[in-house]
């Protein structure tokens, strides 16, 4: 019976690779340990080695074939006495990638799409002459440590020993062959059938769904549309993790009353806002390094502090961009802010007005949101996501309990632009800022 040649596994995560070249072709005669093939994964391109002896039958899969599952078949291996005869002249093709439930990274599909239970490890299979099928590496490793390979139940493609198996074995311990192999899986049960979902895209299908339902349909305007693929974009592209805190705001309030006394005649009125942009635009001056965008296949590090601020309007919302906001004062952020809230809401706003910046601010404190995650919004590196202010209790630093107001926020951050103690070093540096106010106007 032939035997089949499976897609290799190079990695722990690889589930599917490109076949690059074959090293062999069809009636070739090939022994254990020689080259058959070289394999393109997402990180490298390597050579495969055959583990079984034979001569080629047929090549089942073509050179330069992308998407091939592992252990998908990709060629058939003819013993002593076998033809290509026997082999049926319209085998099928290996299932490709885009061949949905015909095969998976466990192993071959059953009938109807459900996947057969993977292979468990075998023994070690033997050629002719009782030869142990194991890798180069693996036989090194075997011959530095003194282990019988022969004693040791293989892994690898068809009970092949690798590496990780001679690296688990103790010279001398090795327990027998039988007690190595697990019992055999049992089957999985079907599943009951499931009505497959209709793609996102596809309204028609959404529709049908509700068709026994009463519903308004919305048409999307040109500003939902935008925020559909930059969100989208944004979750499905850029690495997203998240840095909380909580911020002691009694200091900040207590300040800010002071302030807009004074600035009363003025006509100015300060808000938690201004004084979080502001501390914003400070914490990236004080951590340079976090002031930067992702540029594809670069990082820009701006000088200036361009802090966005996420302003809600019918419909949807925009993200007017402060520039050099770390050189403005409190007074002049607050009036700049509040005429690109103003225009935003009225749709007056230019594109350099909301385009741009490197870093963002979304608050919902006013909305008694105590705290949430913001969707980083691309190009820029991160987005401080702002909760409200809530009296708790808290413990003194001379150990006594007393309330507080505390403000919750998360810096959502972009880690191919900001590594972990970056991003942390940045969240402090705006903590630092909006506790101590009054150094935020030195």
């Amino acid at each position: 019976m032939p035997t089949e040649i499976l897609m290799p596994a190079l990695s722990p995560t690889m589930e599917e690779g490109t076949l690059a070249k074959w090293l062999i072709k069809e009636g070739d005669r090939v022994a254990a340990g020689d080259l058959i093939a070289e394999i393109e994964t997402d990180k490298a391109t390597m050579e495969v080695e055959a583990v079984d002896e034979g001569r080629v039958g047929k090549l089942l899969v073509a050179a330069g074939t992308e998407g091939v599952k592992v252990n998908t078949p990709i060629a058939l291996l003819l013993d002593d006495g076998e033809s290509a005869a026997t082999l049926t002249a319209d085998a099928p093709p290996a299932p490709q990638a885009s061949e949905a439930g015909t095969a998976d990274a466990a192993g071959k599909a059953a009938p109807g799409g459900v996947p057969a239970p993977a292979a468990a490890p075998r023994a070690p299979t033997t050629g002719t002459g009782g030869r142990v099928f194991a890798s180069p590496l693996a036989r090194r490793i075997a011959a530095e440590k003194g282990i019988e390979l022969a004693q040791i139940a293989g892994t690898g493609p068809r009970g092949r020993i690798v590496r990780a198996d001679v690296e688990a074995a103790e010279p001398g311990v090795v327990p027998p062959r039988a007690a190595l192999a697990p019992s055999p899986v049992p089957a999985p049960e079907p599943a009951a059938a499931l009505a497959p979902l209709p793609a996102a895209a596809d309204a028609a299908a959404v529709a049908r769904l509700y068709a026994d339902r009463e519903y308004q349909e919305i048409p999307l305007d040109g500003m939902r549309k935008t925020i559909a693929a930059r969100l989208s974009e944004a979750k499905q592209t850029i690495p997203h993790f998240y840095l909380r805190r909580d911020i002691l705001l009694d200091p900040l309030l207590d300040f800010r009353t002071q302030l807009n006394a004074q600035l009363d005649k003025r006509g100015v009125k300060l808000s938690v806002n201004d004084f979080i942009i502001k501390a914003c635009a400070l914490a990236l001056q004080q951590v340079p390094a976090a002031n930067a965008v992702w540029a594809g296949d670069r990082i820009l590090r701006l000088k200036p502090s361009d802090v966005a601020v996420a302003v809600a309007i019918e419909g949807g919302l925009f993200t007017p961009v402060l520039r050099d906001a770390e050189a403005k004062s409190l007074s002049q952020l607050s009036a700049e802010m509040k005429d690109l809230a103003t225009r935003a809401r009225e749709r007056r706003l230019a594109p350099q007005d909301y385009q741009g910046g490197s870093f963002a601010i979304s608050n919902l404190g006013m909305f008694g949101i105590d705290s949430f995650d913001a969707v980083i919004n691309p190009p820029h590196g991160a987005i401080l996501a702002v909760g409200a202010g809530v009296r708790k209790p808290v413990v003194t630093a001379t150990g006594e309990i007393a309330a507080a107001t505390i403000m919750s926020v998360t810096l959502s951050v972009d880690h191919r632009v900001i590594d972990g103690a970056m991003g942390a070093e940045l969240l402090q540096a705006i903590k630092d800022n909006l506790e101590n106010p009054m150094a935020m106007l030195a």
